[in-house]
């Protein structure tokens, strides 16, 4: 008998990913190469005054702390407040940590959930979610209006606005409605904002922005990343902000586990966040790969739903998602099927933006 038994591993769901890899094998045997619009990776260079911050701080042999440089948290509580319009912030009300997707599947343990325990987040959701609430032994429970739910039991709930896979944006009153709702259930709200800085055609907002929160942030959490506003997938560079109570108790936690941001990337993401010309360079270049690509798949056939902000299109051409994602595949074109993030997925595919221009190119010619 095996000393291991997978007693976790078989509380989640198989890895979305590895059911693509027979249309991803078909999409490379196309003459001109695969076109990948599906995982969403970044492939633009990372801005050369954020390498040289990382390369100077290469020399540091000693153990980072969990809770970051103050140089780090003065950035932090400096963004949040410039760019989100939070008000008050101290270092107590922000937390680094090692890329957004570790603090997504984590939270739910790290806050000591488990049997008995419901996280929700939206019907249609990145599935990390999900499999936090699976790691922990929670009930997950998808919603559509998160309010209409039973709040017995209900410990943590998920906002995600920019939203992946659609890219729809919850406006400031629907924030705050929700809010208040948990508030007075006791029910934590973590609010997954790491496309915020991505909106198209409208503006997304912070839940801690005070017209959302109040200007108190009990009971809420907002997670960001500079993994696409920077192009530092490669860094894992992201934080939480807000209530210092829940941060304080994650930093405690996280102190015992060694979950520490590299010293080099810490000094990497003082300079990401304070500089904004690189993130208006990249989202010029982002809004010309979605110009070009939304009027090829309209030409196509394909019907653009939301999509208002993020880096996606959630394209449809009402049949079901695979049948689309073997039909582009025969393009060379790879994308990711609507039900990699719900059932309510199922007649729509995400289309990724993160590709260079070169190809782009070549997905808007082979859909012409």
């Amino acid at each position: 008998m095996s000393a291991v038994s997978p007693r976790v591993s078989s509380r989640l769901p198989v890895f979305p990913w590895d059911k693509l890899e027979p249309y991803k094998a078909t999409a490379a045997a196309h003459p001109d190469g695969i076109v990948d619009l599906s995982i969403g990776t970044p492939v633009d260079p990372v801005p050369a005054l954020i390498q040289r911050a990382l390369t100077g701080a290469a020399d540091s042999p000693g153990y980072p702390t969990v809770w970051g440089t103050a140089e780090l948290r003065d950035a932090l509580t400096g963004w949040v407040e410039r760019r989100l319009g939070a008000r008050g912030v101290a270092h107590t009300n922000v937390l680094p940590v090692v890329g957004s997707k570790e603090l997504v599947a984590w939270l739910p343990t790290q806050l000591g959930l488990g049997a008995g325990d419901k996280v929700a987040f939206p019907r249609l959701a990145y599935p990390t979610y999900e499999v936090g609430a699976r790691l922990c032994g929670a009930e997950p429970v998808p919603y559509t209006d998160p309010t209409e739910l039973d709040p017995a039991g209900l410990r943590l709930l998920w906002l995600n606005s920019p939203s992946n896979p659609t890219g729809a944006v919850l406006p400031r009153e629907e924030l705050a409605r929700v809010v208040a709702w948990a508030r007075a259930h006791d029910v934590l709200v973590v609010s997954d904002e790491c496309y915020l800085e991505l909106g198209w055609e409208a503006e997304p907002v912070s839940v801690l922005h005070p017209d959302v929160c109040g200007g108190t942030y009990e009971g809420v959490v907002a997670v960001h990343s500079l993994s696409k506003r920077s192009n530092l997938a490669g860094y894992r560079a992201a934080f939480a902000a807000g209530d210092a109570d829940v941060l304080g108790e994650l930093l405690r936690i996280r102190k015992h586990g060694g979950m520490m941001t590299p010293a080099p990337v810490q000094a990497a993401t003082v300079a990401a966040l304070g500089d904004d010309t690189h993130v208006r360079e990249q989202r010029q270049r982002y809004a010309a790969r979605r110009t070009a690509l939304r009027g090829a798949l309209e030409a196509h056939g394909f019907r653009i739903d939301h999509s208002e902000a993020s880096l996606y299109l959630w394209s449809t051409r009402d049949e079901p998602c695979w049948d689309t994602v073997a039909h582009l595949a025969a393009l060379g074109i790879l994308v990711a099927p609507g039900d990699f993030y719900g059932p309510a997925g199922e007649r729509h595919v995400r289309v990724a933006l993160t590709a260079t221009d070169e190809r782009v190119g070549a997905a808007v010619k082979r859909l012409g």
